[in-house]
This record gives C-alpha cells, structure tokens and sequence, in this order.
C-alpha cells in the first residue's frame, strides 16, 4: 500500500500564503469536502490509528465520491499513513456497504478546500488550503505526495518540508492533530 506523506500546519497568514501559492502554482481548484468517518463498534479502528472515510466532494463542476482506508502511522512526527483510495459511482451505496459490514458513523464534518496539484522533482504533490467551519473557520495547509514504499517517505517528506518552507510555513506552526479529533473536541457531549 502506498503511503501519503503529508504534513499539515496551521496558517497564521491564510492571505500571504494563498497569494503564494497562486503565484507559483495558479489558480486553486475550490471544493468542498462532506467527510464521513466510520468505526468499529468497541472504537478498535480509530483506537488503532486506522481511518475509514467516505468523502463526498462538491466542485462548481462536479461532484465525486471516494473511499478511502487509511493504516495507522507510519511516522509520528508527520502523520503520514498507508493509504488505499478509489472513487465510487453510489455514495449512498457506499454508505450502505460500509454500515453494512459492522461500522457505523463516528463522525462527520466538511472542510473547505483549495487545491493545488503540481509536479516537483517527478513526485505529483497536493497543497491544500483548508478551512472548517467548525474549528471557529481555522485555516490550515496540508501538502502531500505519495510514497510507493516506507524507504521513500524520509525523502518524500523532504520534498513537502521544502514546499512548506517556500510557502513560509515554519517547523513550529507543523500539527498532526487530526480533525476530527479537532472537530469532536468542540462539539458538545
């Protein structure tokens, strides 16, 4: 399985660091994300680090459906996981399939997105600016390439280091704070 090489940061200067990646990269891609996560009954697949998620995505000219399975991390100080990806035909069936297989809904949330894709020393690379509504409209950055193996990811996440750092996104403002351990602590009991 591949593993996402991501890091994510809080953004202090959310204007300063789009007028950056405008100018380098053009124009950003809008969407809006609705994600799901599912768990386990007893709590074992988030309790183990593991992800399940359906992600519905809303563009101005199209709307797609993706599941995802993430494996726990595989690197603590960046959060990067394995991860298995592909698009679905049915969200609702989707959503059946999964519930029907023993797990159920633990949280749901939407994020707006600003992606970026581009290439860089032959690795495809996403940034994404990212704002949810829940967590008082925070803005954060993810960038992320793929891994095709665990010997690649020091170099891989060399190269998201090196974007972040362009962007002016410093080690210190780095997280691996999850969102939705984000969004479920703000929620009331």
């Amino acid at each position: 399985m591949a593993i996402e090489a991501e890091l994510k940061a809080v953004v202090r200067d959310p204007e300063g660091v789009l007028e950056q990646l405008e100018g380098r990269y053009g124009v950003g891609r809008a969407e809006v994300y609705r994600d799901t996560y599912y768990d386990a009954a007893d709590g074992s697949l988030m309790g183990a680090d593991r992800e399940l998620r359906i992600r519905t995505v809303h563009s101005s000219d199209d709307t797609r459906t993706v599941l995802t399975y993430k494996g726990a991390r595989v690197d603590e100080a960046s959060g990067s996981k394995p991860e298995a990806e592909t698009r679905v035909e049915d969200a609702e069936a989707a959503h059946d399939i999964v519930r029907g297989l023993g797990f159920a809904p633990r949280i749901a949330f939407e994020k707006r997105c600003r992606n970026y894709a581009f290439e860089r020393d032959g690795r495809r690379v996403m940034a994404t600016l990212v704002r949810v509504p829940e967590l008082d409209d925070a803005t954060f950055i993810e960038v992320e390439t793929v891994a095709a193996a665990e010997v690649e990811l020091a170099s891989a996440l060399a190269l998201v280091r090196a974007v972040m750092a362009e962007l002016g996104i410093g080690e210190g403002d780095l997280t691996t704070e999850l969102y939705t351990d984000a969004v479920a602590a703000v929620r009331p009991v």
